[in-house]
């Protein structure tokens, strides 16, 4: 298939912080992503935001870097398990994805064959252009919506639009951040801005 036909539009969803709410590892003193299913738990507004943006025509891919294996912090069955409960919960909503792309190396991990160096976590583009060959996307028509910095980075390195939702845990940026297209307090606000632009 050529560039030319590759017109499906696609909306890239980081998890933590945008999908699911982060959650406090008091041995780290950091807001971190769940490391039991057991807490996991939905941000508010997040199953009726992604089902209207599939509602819209938009493929939905996930993208999310996962270390906390890596970093020899919880076993994988319980990051697999954790990934089960949002499967469950879009189930539910009846919201499927096109793709779930989850990165579990770390540079500073401490287990073997998940540390140092790889080419899928973010900020780099890895899964996004992976999507965009296995999937034929558009990708000057499709979205980047995350938390953090490595997402917007993530995003523009792809060419896609980007936008960046408000931390849901206090949090300092950099002032050398690269800076998103867009800036949502939420996923509920970030879906409204890709919908506007959309008709527009």
């Amino acid at each position: 298939m050529g560039i030319g036909e590759m017109t499906a539009r696609a909306v890239f969803l980081d998890r933590d912080g945008v999908i699911n709410a982060n959650v406090y590892n008091p041995e780290t003193g950091k807001y971190e992503s769940p490391h039991r299913p057991e807490d996991f738990r939905l941000t508010d507004g997040a199953l009726p935001a992604v089902a209207r943006l599939r509602d819209a025509g938009f493929q939905l891919f996930l993208v999310s870097n996962q270390p906390s294996y890596a970093k020899g912090k919880t076993p994988l069955a319980q990051i697999e398990a954790t990934h089960a409960r949002l499967i469950e919960a879009l189930d539910q909503a009846g919201v499927s994805f096109s793709a779930f792309y989850y990165c579990y190396h770390h540079p500073q991990g401490v287990v073997a064959g998940y540390s140092g160096p790889c080419p899928c976590r973010k900020p780099s583009p890895f899964f996004l252009l992976k999507a965009r060959d296995e999937f034929a996307l558009g990708l000057a028509e499709s979205w980047m919506i995350g938390d953090r910095a490595s997402d917007i980075e993530c995003g523009r390195a792809a060419g896609v639009r980007t936008i960046r939702v408000a931390a849901d845990h206090p949090a300092r940026r950099s002032p050398n951040e690269t800076a998103a297209d867009f800036e949502a307090q939420d996923l509920t606000q970030a879906t409204e801005i890709v919908l506007r632009h959309r008709r527009a």
